[in-house]
């Protein structure tokens, strides 16, 4: 995935119900078609294959376990998205919390099988922890601001700072993005100057009235 890169959280909204999945999927598309801008998306888990083999830009799990096949009823195995036509997935995004252990293992398991991880983390020392087992992207997201309005590079600009430098500090080859209330172009350009190699973001996008003009705001000023 090229960076500066934004990834679209699709997370279970209404608005991304059934069908409606692929076509802000496509509207993503269309925008990085135009823009040249590298945009991914995070379709709902029942969306993930149907989503990924009828687009073209990158399309990521909103979340994986640490499980091998077999008797694995109801997680989410590496084998199965990189299956799906998935390149990769988020990992402990603040609504879906893994221990440690079961981070470092899921990274090392969606490596073997080639697919990309961001794993989410809500401070500077969870960034640095995290990065140590070399996922491909960290993504601090403070949770107070996660669905606000305030985006995380004017209310705590630090953390972003700090985070890239805590990345970078454990493994070099990690890169940074960041999120929490990220909805308009200035606050991309922000977390751009920050450090940070892109932005993850959802409601922005997701649950705006008119996602194109959305995204187009967002990219403009990359």
């Amino acid at each position: 995935m090229r960076t500066p890169a934004v990834v679209v959280n699709f997370k279970a909204y209404s608005e991304v119900d059934g069908p409606r999945s692929l076509d802000l999927a496509l509207t993503c598309q269309k925008v990085a078609e135009e823009t040249g801008v590298s945009i991914a998306v995070c379709p709902p888990m029942v969306e993930l294959s149907h989503v990924a083999r009828n687009v073209q830009i990158p399309v990521l799990s909103q979340h994986c376990d640490p499980r091998r096949p077999g008797s694995a009823t109801g997680w989410v195995t590496p084998s199965m998205i990189a299956a799906s036509s998935a390149k990769g997935t988020l990992l402990n995004h603040s609504e879906h919390r893994l221990m440690l252990i079961d981070i470092q293992d899921t990274v090392a398991m969606c490596r073997s099988q080639g697919l990309w991880s961001i794993v989410c983390t809500d401070s500077v020392a969870s960034s640095g922890a995290v990065a140590f087992y070399s996922p491909d992207f960290v993504a601090v997201e403070p949770p107070e601001l996660i669905g606000g309005d305030i985006s995380v590079t004017d209310a705590n600009p630090d953390v972003v700072r700090d985070a890239v430098d805590a990345v970078k500090k454990a493994d070099p080859s990690v890169r940074l993005l960041c999120g929490a209330g990220v909805k308009a172009g200035k606050d991309v350009k922000a977390a751009l100057e920050l450090g940070a190699e892109g932005v993850l973001l959802a409601s922005g996008v997701v649950k705006s009235k008119d996602p194109y003009q959305s995204l187009l705001d967002l990219v403009k000023l990359i």
